[in-house]
């Protein structure tokens, strides 16, 4: 594999290909968002991503996490720590496997970035692949929903998800060492985890960064019974169908995995992390580089039940095979990524362009999947990925950027249920983002062309596909501080090596999983429109949107069997979504050092597939947030309630999901004061143990999400 990818990597490389970026993402700046404050201020300006526009109305939504809000949302993965933000649920296939859905989008069609650069993992090759981002390691994380497919590639045509380490530095610090601590301790899962990070200056302009964090859970707390009831039904009905039969033993397993309650078995994690880097900060621009390990090893609980499809297909020697192929064992995974990064910026002086700034990564990933302590599949995964841009100098009202990207991944899996073949995906894209104000009106109008080639060698199949996308913002304000606004965009993604070549047994998924060598492009028309800004001590920021595809892929359960496991295959049909966003805060009352706020949030999307059908599967249902929170310098306190609708408009085979109502609450005590970054922090989730599952789970009907937990915790800034 490392030799299939060199003579690529060297060749791009001489070539002088231009790679891009979006624009630097999220400066470190007292003028962002910072999480303590007001909750859900609409009228907290929060500057994003591409620093060289104004506001990116184009986006119109965008959510920031960081400071104590983010510390106590930390979970071991990136797709548990954002579902409180509109829009926003999560795959949750296990604890140690989860990534974000955005507006009902996941997989292929959500990016989740570090630092504006793709993980470059294969999180996005299965749901049971964990994202190599460690959520402690954060200091701030962005979520960027609607056309954002311009910015960040074809791949994030549902949206994207950019997280922010200081693993390469920003700023050269005041102190002669500045240190960042963190720690945490959660109930549901035992969970213990544990951050630092060091910046030290040699010089006045060069910083040195060392960093780590670890973290071990043991197997989930739950409330209630681990099977969701139609699963546990199942299995009742195999216990008195093989008790009738005579077959005692099998009769007491089936019955002792419907009666399973108050724990998810095998979703215990563990995960390592380091890193290092240095940066020279300089007037004419900066440049750093940085390297980073990965390490984590995770269970993936298993559908109680699967080895009773198995023994249906044929005879002893068949389940003799099946028991040797699939077997009973535990199923974990145990993934390693290296990585390598570079950031630089440079002011180029007069002329159009007032800067260049590059951005490149690099990833050898390795991820075996064991049946106990049998080696079943490993996956390999090498890659780069680097953007440049090109900002152009303010002419009067009109600025912008021009830029290109490239992305190069071979990936491999080894083993006798490798369901994708080796393959090559190759891509280079150009973009332009531009700005103008037009005094009444603020108008964006962005541009992409995307080449993809995707190659297998072991079939004999080379595809390449090119795409064309484009978008047209603007908004008015109304009224001092309310906007209104609206995008329009078309959007193209080519489909991805697995939705076209996966075919074969995943023991991780427990599913035959059959993609298709002759999908087409997936080309998507959506419109937004949005009210966003504040009146007085109200804030708010309203979106409607809508997106029609043609050519949409999607995996859908078949309702057949291949060696023992249910069918998942691929499918290209025309689909449109629907849906909104709502996010309204106001502070109601000042009680001494302390200002009262109120909140809420709600979401709700539907997706269908034309001509007939029916649901797409694993949408999430209508979901209602509301919070109290009182803040000050020293104690911010919060309590918020949780309503999310069941979800009985399913897909074929697909089982519904029951509505349940969280109620949780928060403190925090920053003893030197809101400026000095230090905060203890504690948590009381799910307080009246409640079970729940996601709908957008694969795993939801037998890994409900956490019980009750109370989580304590800290974090040092000096």
């Amino acid at each position: 594999m490392k030799n299939a990818f060199t003579p690529t990597l060297k060749t791009l490389l001489a070539a002088g290909v231009a790679i891009v970026s979006v624009p630097a993402y999220a400066q470190d700046s007292s003028e962002q968002r910072s999480g303590d404050d007001f909750h859900g201020d609409a009228s907290a300006e929060i500057v994003v991503t591409a620093s060289f526009i104004d506001e990116l109305d184009l986006l119109a939504g965008t959510s920031t996490l960081s400071g104590t809000e983010l510390d106590q949302s930390i979970r071991a993965q990136i797709g548990d720590v954002l579902t409180a933000l509109p829009g926003v649920s999560a795959t949750s296939f296990t604890p140690g496997a989860s990534r974000p859905v955005l507006r009902g989008f996941q997989g292929e069609r959500v990016r989740v970035l570090t630092d504006g650069i793709g993980a470059i993992d294969a999180s996005n090759t299965s749901a049971d692949h964990a994202v190599t981002i460690d959520p402690i390691t954060a200091y701030r994380i962005e979520v960027l929903r609607g056309p954002a497919a311009l910015l960040f590639g074809s791949q994030a045509i549902g949206g994207a998800v950019n997280v922010f380490d200081r693993r390469i530095p920003r700023e050269v610090p005041a102190e002669i060492v500045h240190v960042d601590a963190v720690a945490s301790y959660g109930t549901a899962a035992d969970e213990r985890s544990i951050a630092g990070g060091i910046d030290v200056p040699l010089t006045g302009n060069l910083v040195v960064h060392v960093d780590g964090s670890y973290r071990e859970s043991d197997d989930l707390d739950i409330a209630g019974f681990t099977l969701a009831p139609a699963l546990r039904a199942e299995q009742l009905a195999i216990a008195a169908e093989e008790a009738e039969e005579g077959h005692l033993e099998e009769a007491a397993e089936a019955l002792e995995n419907a009666n399973l309650r108050g724990t998810v078995p095998n979703s215990a994690t563990e995960t390592l992390t380091a890193g290092a880097g240095i940066a020279l900060i300089e007037e004419w621009g900066n440049i750093g580089f940085s390297v980073s390990y990965f390490d984590s090893n995770y269970g993936i609980p298993s559908r109680p039940g699967a080895e009773h499809a198995h023994e249906e297909d044929g005879d002893e020697d068949h389940e003799e095979d099946h028991e040797e192929e699939h077997g009973e064992a535990p199923v974990t995974i145990d993934l390693e990524q290296i990585r390598a990064d570079l950031r630089g910026e440079v002011d180029i002086g007069s002329g159009f362009f007032e800067n260049i700034r590059i951005r490149l990564g690099y990833s050898d990933y390795t991820h075996t999947e064991f049946e106990g302590d049998e080696v079943g599949t490993v996956f390999l995964v090498e890659g780069l990925e680097g953007r440049l841009e090109l900002v152009q100098r303010a002419q009067g009202s009109w600025r912008g950027v021009i830029g290109g990207q490239l992305y190069v991944r071979d990936f491999d899996a080894i083993g006798a249920e490798a369901f994708v073949p080796r393959n090559n995906t190759e891509q280079v894209g150009l973009f332009t983002l531009q700005e103008f104000d037009l005094g009444a009106a603020h108008v964006e109008v962005a541009a992409r062309y995307e080449h993809t080639s995707v190659s297998s060698g072991p079939i004999g199949v080379d595809r390449s596909f090119d795409a064309f996308s484009g978008a047209i913002g603007a908004n008015f304000e109304i009224a001092p501080g309310v906007k209104i606004g609206g995008n329009a965009s078309r959007a193209e993604r080519a489909p991805s090596a697995e939705e076209l070549f996966s075919n074969g047994p995943h023991i991780a998924t427990q599913a035959f999983e059959i993609g298709n060598p002759n999908f087409d492009t997936e080309t998507s028309l959506g419109l937004e429109a949005y009210l966003r800004g504040g009146v007085g001590n109200v804030n708010f920021a309203l979106t409607g949107y809508a997106s029609w595809f043609s050519n949409f892929i999607y995996d859908a359960d078949t309702g057949l069997e291949e060696d023992g496991l249910p069918v998942f295959q691929y499918f290209q049909r025309d689909a449109r979504y629907i849906g909104f966003e709502a996010e309204i805060s106001a502070r109601i009352a000042e009680v001494g050092a302390f200002r009262i706020n109120t909140d809420f949030v709600g979401d709700y999307v539907r997706a269908t597939i034309s001509d007939g059908g029916g649901p797409l599967p694993r949408i999430p249902p209508l979901r209602l947030l509301g919070g109290l929170e009182a803040q000050s310098d020293v104690f911010d306190a919060r309590a918020e309630v949780e309503w999310v609708a069941d979800q009985d408009r399913t897909a074929s085979f697909e089982t519904r999901t029951e509505s349940f109502t969280l109620v949780n609450a928060s403190i925090a005590w920053r003893p030197w004061g809101r400026s000095n970054g230090s905060t203890l922090f504690a948590s009381a989730n799910n307080i009246f143990d409640v079970n729940v599952r996601r709908h957008a789970s694969f795993t939801k009907d037998f890994v409900p999400l956490s019980g009750r937990d109370f989580r304590v915790g800290a974090r040092f800034s000096f």
